[in-house]
């Protein structure tokens, strides 16, 4: 029997940034929201002491258990897909925060190209640049338009950083100053300026002094204890939910998040949704949680599972070309973080000391940066060179030819321990007719419920553009003076592994309803009053890192909520230029 509970104004699936954004701007203005989480219930004191390398980095403790739960893969369309059963293969973050609390916080601003790049690439290249398949499309927002949203979440996340030279127009500074320089990153900074690139250090989560957000909430200094990608901060000093956003929505007295909570389904009735049906992981009883609005802020994943579950939008359709609900899957994994790693004789480098974001990047071969009328690609990427903080156990980086035993192995294992360095291109990702989510007919959840199937598959744009990446990173290696430079290799197919949590589309935004499932306050255009927030809007992918997006998109949504709730449920739905009240 479902137990039915009382109705409020929102109820917000997932609680990383994207659902922390909009639980903490409406309870704010006063509405009474509801906010789900699938996994346990934590704050900062729970990764105190959680410096565990086995735990976090090898075992991957920090993400979904995929065993109730999983996707399942296939490169082609005649293909059963199979499902993915390992969190080595499948990165999804979970409990209270969500993927925020274990990201690395490398943070970048995407550019106007990025948001217009139809228009753009047929304005200056023409239409047949746009390779045939490819469903790259406009935002139906543009960067100016953006640019608020951007600066309002870097200054509640407080983010530690330095504009990019060749960046684009910004209305104020990042809220506190770059993070310092290693040897390893001045280097990367100097050789790359002699170069005559444009070096800049990452923009960071990871802050470089103690710092209050607009809200009130406090984050502390980072200590470069090394601990951050795939580790919950031990000293908050990580920009994630459980230090901005829950705490105040949680100060509100409007805000309740409740943890173990499985939503099942968004309930849809007469063109409206009612509410969500969950289930209680502890208990077994299951839920409705009628509201207002509803709004879907979990991961790409989960966001169109739901609304496919829940038969809500037209499904797409690949031999057609026709629907909207799992179309332009896209994101970065795979092939998209290849570079080159070289090795040093005559230097050496303390990297067991680092931050996630401790690093220095370039956006020359990003976007539209650079001149594509003699290249078979469109987009690209940074560079980036990072000091994360490598661990004892996961790395040990020898040169190719090595063998992985024995006196030669125990030789350069020791040898080089602190004498390489890495850079790699964080290549863009174009959309494609063939690569889209759906409801896979054969597996099924623990519920009985079918399993997302992803169907996905490179293509010789991506290998062209990653071919290309990985020779400027060579570039920049051997200008760097590493005696031995080893390339990634490129696979030829998508090998199934969702690695780096980058996952995107499938409920995309855009101007037309015909090719999006979103407008751009990320309000469904068939069900006025549900709202699908997070990665899972992004048409394609951009040639950086998201998490600053996915923000900026939580505070455009909570505007355009905040609106439809205010004017009696109405939101102008329509072009770019009338989408708004």
């Amino acid at each position: 029997m479902v137990v039915k509970l009382d109705k409020v104004d929102v109820v917000v699936v997932g609680t990383g940034w994207a659902g922390g954004v909009v639980s903490a701007e409406l309870s704010k203005a006063g509405y009474k929201v509801v906010a789900l989480e699938r996994g346990k219930n934590v704050n900062r004191d729970d990764y105190i002491g959680v410096k565990d390398e086995l735990r976090y980095t090898n075992r991957y403790e920090m993400m979904q258990n995929l065993d109730p739960e999983t996707i399942t893969s296939r490169n082609y369309l005649d293909e059963t897909a199979l499902p993915v059963r390992t969190r080595k293969e499948m990165m999804v973050g979970t409990d209270l925060g969500g993927g925020s609390v274990h990201w690395a916080g490398a943070t970048y601003r995407w550019k106007p190209y990025d948001f217009e790049i139809k228009s753009k690439t047929i304005e200056r290249y023409g239409k047949d640049k746009i390779p045939e398949g490819m469903t790259i499309q406009d935002w139906g927002i543009t960067y100016d338009e953006m640019e608020k949203y951007y600066d309002r979440w870097e200054k509640t996340a407080g983010i530690s950083g330095e504009p990019d030279p060749i960046g684009d127009k910004r209305s104020s500074d990042y809220p506190n100053p770059p993070m310092k320089e290693s040897p390893a990153v001045g280097l990367f900074m100097e050789t790359t300026k002699k170069m005559g690139y444009h070096p800049y250090r990452v923009p960071a989560g990871n802050l470089s002094q103690a710092y209050t957000n607009p809200d009130g909430e406090k984050i502390n200094q980072c200590m470069f204890c090394s601990f951050c990608t795939q580790y919950g901060c031990d000293f908050g000093a990580k920009s994630d939910p459980l230090v901005t956003v829950i705490p105040t929505a949680m100060k509100t007295g409007n805000f309740e998040a409740r943890t173990g909570a499985y939503v099942k389904r968004v309930l849809y009735k007469s063109g409206k949704a009612t509410g969500v049906l969950y289930i209680d992981k502890m208990t077994g009883v299951e839920y409705e949680q009628p509201a207002t609005v509803v709004v879907l802020a979990a991961f790409t994943f989960t966001n169109n599972r739901l609304l496919l579950l829940s038969g809500i939008g037209e499904p797409y359709n690949p031999k057609t070309k026709k629907g909207v609900i799992g179309r332009n899957f896209n994101g970065q994994f795979g092939i998209t973080f290849l570079g080159a790693r070289g090795y040093f004789k005559d230097k050496k480098f303390n990297y067991y000391m680092g931050a996630g974001a401790l690093g220095g990047t370039l956006s020359d071969f990003a976007g539209d940066n650079f001149d594509h009328s003699k290249l078979n690609f469109i987009n690209g990427g940074g560079i980036e060179l990072r000091q994360y903080g490598d661990g004892a156990i996961a790395t040990n980086h020898v040169p190719k030819g090595t063998p992985n035993w024995g006196p030669e192995f125990k030789k350069n294992s020791i040898y080089y321990a602190n004498r390489s360095l890495v850079a790699w291109y964080t290549m863009a990702t174009m959309s494609y007719w063939h690569n889209f989510t759906d409801l896979d007919p054969t597996y099924t959840d623990s519920y009985n419920d079918p399993l997302l199937r992803i169907t996905y598959k490179y293509t010789d744009q991506d290998r062209v553009m990653a071919k290309f990446g990985i020779e400027k990173s060579r570039e920049i290696m051997e200008e760097m003076g590493a005696d031995i430079v080893d390339e990634d290799e490129i696979p030829h197919e998508f090998n199934h592994v969702y690695n780096g949590g980058h996952y995107a589309g499938g409920v995309i935004m855009g101007a037309d309803p015909a090719t999006s499932a979103v407008n751009n306050y990320l309000q469904m255009w068939d069900v006025d009053n549900l709202f699908v927030v997070g990665g899972s809007a992004f048409p394609q992918f951009a040639g950086h890192h998201p998490t600053a997006t996915i923000g900026a998109l939580g505070y455009r949504a909570s505007e355009g909520i905040e609106k439809y709730l205010k004017n009696g449920g109405q939101l102008v739905k329509g072009k770019q230029e009338s989408a708004s009240v």
